[in-house]
């Protein structure tokens, strides 16, 4: 009974040394917060690639490294809920996508490494001082595409295309800028822009018929509001034959948009991954990073140029037909 005994006891020991050692290397693993604005193609491409390029790096999720991941499905006044649930997992980095999520978090999140991810310009966006300089704890990986690319790719699928039509919110500051910096660059390419303010995207059936025999095209950017209505956009636009643009590829491959031409939200997110890896190497932030040409992809849907009765270029680089 005596010798029973002592067997009991040990085992206790050796079970709570071993729940001990379990839970002081748990706490050892690196957590990477990332606060999602909801779940949409560009923001998970993102995620993937976070996820992708830790991976290459040697961060492997369950064992050296591990994520809590959130998204509020584009709902805003559920923002601050998500980022204080976030915040209390007490993560060695946090990661925001979109920004209505950063300009929250900014405010918010003191003493933690902090990336805003998806952002088209951070300094219109109210969120750094300083384009090219970390504020303290604070960087961002911008989503800011050249738009004298697009324009050029757009030239040589539509030679004639002189009028944009763009939709923009009118609450968020990616979008405002985008209008800008889209005026900037088809001033410079000969062309004008039409720009239509939405106040709510339920407007969206409505304030699109502004487009009728006024542009030639319609560009869809990457702005949290007009994203998620882009079936809308599309099934008024192709009533009107107006060929529609997209920032990411993924209506292209359902045949819904003509084309895509953008930064690679992938590439976007690896280039995060390797800002945090090097947090995590030597808790330095580094400074903002802004996509570079080889950044950018092209996509055209074959079915959809047959529907507007485009002939596809052969002479175009970096672009994939979609069958």
């Amino acid at each position: 009974m005596k010798t029973k005994f002592i067997y009991i006891f040990l085992s206790f020991i050796f079970l709570g040394f071993t729940l001990f050692k379990f839970n002081k290397q748990s706490t050892n693993i690196p957590i990477i917060a990332i606060a999602n604005y909801g779940p949409h193609s560009s923001l998970e491409d993102s995620i993937k690639g976070i996820k992708e390029e830790l991976t290459n790096q040697g961060y492997i999720e369950g064992e050296n490294i591990a994520y809590e991941i959130a998204d509020v499905n584009f709902d805003t006044s559920l923002i601050p809920q998500m980022i204080t649930n976030l915040k209390a997992k007490n993560p060695n980095v946090m990661i925001t996508l979109a920004t209505p999520v950063a300009q929250f978090a900014k405010h918010y999140i003191k003493n933690i490494p902090l990336i805003f991810n998806v952002v088209t310009d951070p300094v219109e966006a109210g969120l750094l001082k300083d384009g090219t300089k970390a504020d303290g704890k604070t960087t961002c990986i911008s989503d800011k595409q050249n738009l004298d690319l697009l324009l050029n790719f757009v030239k040589k699928i539509i030679p004639t295309a002189k009028r944009i039509g763009i939709l923009y919110s009118t609450s968020e500051a990616n979008d405002i800028a985008l209008i800008r910096m889209m005026e900037s660059a088809a001033k410079k390419n000969n062309m004008q822009v039409l720009s239509i303010a939405i106040d709510q995207s339920r407007d969206i059936p409505l304030r699109i018929q502004q487009f009728k025999d006024q542009v030639d095209f319609i560009y869809v950017g990457t702005s949290g509001a007009i994203q998620p209505a882009l079936p809308s956009i599309i099934a008024e636009a192709d009533k009107m034959m107006i060929p529609v643009f997209n920032a990411n590829e993924e209506a292209v491959y359902n045949n819904q948009a003509l084309a895509s031409f953008g930064v690679n939200y992938i590439q976007i997110g690896r280039s995060t991954g390797d800002m945090v890896a090097k947090i995590l190497k030597s808790s330095q932030v580094t400074p903002p990073y802004y996509p570079e040409e080889k950044d950018h992809n092209g996509f055209i849907s074959k079915k959809k140029a047959k529907f507007f009765g485009i002939e596809i270029p052969s002479n175009l680089s970096n672009t994939i037909i979609v069958e």
